[in-house]
């Protein structure tokens, strides 16, 4: 994880903002070691005071912001023992960060050279991969088949003149995976062109999850959800399993939140991170939405679901818990 410390990038908020952080850092180390990275020995003595002695906070690698699952290495594992990782070349998700909220490029520096530090730091190899874009724009079920929006990706802001079949070469090399499940995106209606782990997310081989609208949704994620949710009822993985794909439904009031802010807010339950024991998400105040997207969520994965009122993440970023945490796999 990564402890935001820099008001440049969210301004009056980010207290806020860091307590979300704490409280899901204490949550997770409850079930798995949890590692902080802090932006020099000020910002790790403030993650320590807020977290407590639930993680490890390093403060020699600096950060700009929290995003961990965008800006960090992905590990990979060899079956042999092995451990590498590689990066992504996070450019501030196509530079989306100044167009829409009017922050700097340079706000960002650090965060481009996040990956191949924390990789260092974890004593592991290192390469870049050769497309541009975030772990969150790409769910990978362990077993051969990758998902992504292609909004993501296929764009000029992070991979210019480069055709889709290139990037999906690029990826699939990367992931070990054997074939790539294309979604419909959204362009320009969020800062990350519409990632795909707000949306739908692999259960294990074989099985997705995709959040259909709740009330508050916005129409263009309302029918994007949908298409979604069409493509992947149709489509076969990489073993030629015909997909079962589950199903949530989003809120459908957010009692917490201002109104007239309820369109910008991120209103997903799939935004969960996986530990070793439980699956840790969120909830809106809704209480039967949230009850039932708990249910399922530990229907899906036979384990206990903790859901967490994570309102200044989603809020102030729209982002969530698989947003600001990358697993790094045992050895």
């Amino acid at each position: 994880m990564a402890w935001p410390s820099r008001s440049v990038i969210r301004g009056s908020a980010l207290s806020k903002i860091q307590a979300d952080i704490a409280r899901l850092a204490k949550e997770v180390a409850k079930y798995e070691p949890v590692t902080m990275w802090a932006d020099g020995s000020s910002a790790a003595a403030q993650a320590r005071s807020a977290c407590g002695s639930t993680g490890t906070v390093i403060g020699s690698i600096p950060v700009s912001d929290r995003w961990m699952r965008d800006t960090g290495p992905l590990f990979r594992v060899d079956g042999a023992g092995g451990l590498d990782a590689f990066g992504l070349n996070f450019n501030a998700w196509g530079e989306n960060a100044t167009s829409f909220y009017g922050i700097p490029a340079s706000a960002y520096d650090k965060d481009r050279m996040v990956a191949g530090r924390v990789a260092a730091a974890a004593g592991v190899p290192f390469a870049k991969a050769a497309v541009v874009g975030e772990g969150g724009g790409v769910e990978y079920d362990g077993d051969g088949t990758l998902m992504a929006t292609a909004s993501c990706w296929v764009n000029s802001d992070r991979n210019p003149g480069k055709p889709r079949s290139q990037i999906e070469a690029e990826l699939l090399s990367r992931f070990g995976a054997s074939k790539m499940i294309w979604l419909p995106g959204v362009t320009g209606h969020d800062v990350t062109d519409g990632h795909i782990d707000g949306t739908a997310r692999y259960i294990k081989p074989g099985v997705a999850m995709v959040q259909l609208a709740g009330a508050v949704w916005p129409d263009v994620w309302t029918e994007n959800a949908r298409a979604i949710h069409d493509v992947l009822v149709n489509a076969t993985d990489a073993r030629g399993r015909r997909l079962q794909v589950l199903t949530i439904e989003g809120p459908g009031t957010l009692p917490r939140i201002p109104a007239g802010k309820e369109k910008d807010f991120l209103s997903s339950y799939m935004n969960w991170t996986v530990t070793n024991q439980a699956v840790v998400t969120t909830q809106f105040g809704d209480t039967a939405k949230d009850a039932s997207a708990k249910s399922a969520i530990a229907a899906a994965y036979g384990r206990p679901v903790v859901q967490l009122n994570f309102d200044n993440l989603y809020g102030n970023g729209g982002g969530g818990a698989h947003c600001v945490t990358m697993r790094e796999p045992n050895r």
